[in-house]
């Protein structure tokens, strides 16, 4: 036993008697193994890292191969279709749509058509060819002297200080070249998201960064100033975020540059946070009465709401306060506890938030139950990638996607996963200056541009062989899922549907309310938050 307990020395001390033998031939091999003796040393003698005290040099090892694990599982080990958060495949087609290079693939499908969950699209012996370029909607047409026509697909929401000055710049280029839109993220409005005037969606969040006095709360003189800029399109007041739903940040004052502090109306030297909760209002009918506020501020341009779905009363409650006061948000972008580009507390990050396509179906189907849905207009977002991403969520009662992810691939990100350490290796997620050179801005901004463009020429593909004359005509019933018994079902018979108006009007002659609308519907208070006996 006591030889096996020495023997793990042997390489660490077999260093000194080398660099005495090698000195008469060479002295570079002889301060080698030196080095090499010294560092062993440092190991035997350190008190922070027991694999390293108890293997001296070798130890090193064990933390070099763990380090690029993430590469070498990547590059070698990881399956196509492994989807951790993206997989190679759904990589490998951004890709070679932001390049204009061939997205086909050939001998077939890889993917197991019998597995649970596998989904596929309904085709038409009829089928029928649409023009991508009219794949817009009118956002705001009801209550906006300024409404927007949006684009089916646009960039989510990623601040600057997330990502680099020159992403900034390559992503809102390429929004300007493809007419699609760039939210801002919670960062506000920086000199790089003007620097090429793309579209952008105004996203106004807790810490109301770009509109917020000294002490952090609301300026409606700030936001007017900005909000009534052109190039601003829609104002969207995030109340939660996919990654992260219930959770403010921080990002510590040595990351607050100058540019960053004016972005966000903050002062250098200390750290820029960001509440877990807003401070302009405390119930449903205060949020309306924000959202109609900022309307009026900004000129009459589209205002809205963006939220990862946490308790359904809540939400409830708010579709209450629209139904009491015929004041509604002009679009909601539903957010799924499956985004995310930023940094995020594991457990959040995995266990808290609803995931999209629940939280999606329980929007429409609550504004369709309450006589609202023709008013709002909804979004979502959350690992949307494919144009079949995109008509899911289209099935589901979604209006528009916006996609993250999808088009920091376009950059060039290759999914290190490294966003919260400042040391991504493209330059997309990072403000050290030598890393974000990596992106040149015109290249990336035609990627940008290249993978808007083919997404939605693919899905214009994808719903002309279903034989549809329009995005707005794909539902559930267009989309086939194999359920947990090996059984083929259509999507309609698998998720829950509300008449019009049934949340306002006796049930009789109509299915009972699904649940959770039967659990908590009635319980919902528009004056507060969630069920009115908590």
């Amino acid at each position: 036993m006591a030889r096996q307990s020495f023997s793990r020395y042997l390489p660490w001390l077999a260093t000194a008697p080398a660099a005495v033998v090698a000195w008469p031939f060479s002295a570079w091999a002889s301060a080698s193994f030196a080095v090499l003796f010294a560092l062993g040393w440092i190991d035997f003698t350190q008190t922070k890292q027991a694999v390293r005290r108890n293997y001296p040099l070798t130890g090193r090892l064990r933390y070099g191969l763990e380090y690029i694990r993430p590469e070498l599982r990547q590059y070698f080990l990881e399956d196509d279709e492994e989807k951790l958060p993206f997989s190679r495949n759904q990589r490998a087609m951004v890709y070679a749509r932001s390049k204009m290079q061939n997205d086909k693939r050939g001998f077939g499908s890889i993917k197991d058509m019998y597995s649970s969950g596998t989904e596929w699209l309904a085709h038409s012996l009829l089928p029928v060819q649409l023009d991508p370029a009219s794949f817009r909607i009118q956002v705001g047409e009801s209550q906006c002297t300024q409404p927007y026509a949006l684009s089916l697909l646009n960039i989510s929401g990623m601040s600057f200080g997330a990502l680099s000055p020159n992403a900034i710049q390559a992503l809102n280029r390429g929004a300007a070249m493809g007419q699609f839109a760039h939210d801002t993220g919670e960062g506000s409005i920086s000199v790089h998201h003007r620097q090429h005037g793309g579209d952008l969606i105004w996203q106004i969040a807790s810490g109301y960064f770009g509109c917020r006095t000294a002490d952090g709360r609301f300026d409606p003189e700030r936001f007017s100033l900005q909000a009534q800029s052109p190039q601003v399109k829609m104002i969207e007041v995030k109340l939660s975020q996919g990654a992260k739903p219930g959770h403010g940040g921080v990002l510590p004052k040595a990351k607050v540059s100058a540019e960053i502090a004016e972005a966000r109306g903050v002062p250098m030297g200390q750290d820029c946070v960001s509440p877990a909760r807003h401070s302009a209002f405390a119930s449903p009918l205060e949020l309306l009465a924000f959202v109609a506020q900022l309307r009026q501020l900004s000129g009459g341009k589209p205002v809205g709401i963006k939220l990862c779905v946490g308790h359904p009363a809540e939400w409830f409650s708010l579709v209450k306060a629209m139904v009491q006061t015929q004041q509604t948000p002009d679009f909601v972008v539903v957010d799924g506890g499956e985004g995310g580009t930023g940094a995020a507390p594991i457990e959040f990050a995995d266990h808290v938030g609803m995931p999209l396509r629940d939280g999606l179906r329980l929007v429409h189907n609550s504004l369709v139950g309450a006589g609202l849905r023709e008013r709002i207009k909804i979004g979502a977002s959350g690992k949307v990638i494919s144009a079949f991403d995109m008509a899911r969520c289209l099935a589901l009662g979604a209006d528009w996607c916006n996609a993250g992810r999808g088009f920091m691939f376009s950059l060039g990100c290759i999914q290190s996963r490294s966003c919260h350490t400042d040391h991504c290796p493209t330059g997309v997620a990072t403000q050290d200056p030598v890393r974000q050179r990596a992106i040149v801005v015109t290249d990336k901004a035609e990627r940008v541009f290249y993978f808007h463009a083919n997404t939605l020429h693919a899905l214009a593909d994808l719903l002309g062989a279903a034989g549809l004359q329009s995005p707005s005509e794909i539902s559930p019933q267009h989309l086939m899922v194999r359920n947990g018994q090996g059984q083929a079902r259509s999507l309609a018979s698998m998720v829950d549907t509300l008449a019009p108006g049934q949340l306002l009007s006796p049930t009789i002659g109509k299915p009972p309310l699904p649940s959770p609308f039967a659990d908590f519907w009635e319980a919902s208070s528009a004056q507060q938050w969630g069920l009115a006996s908590a």
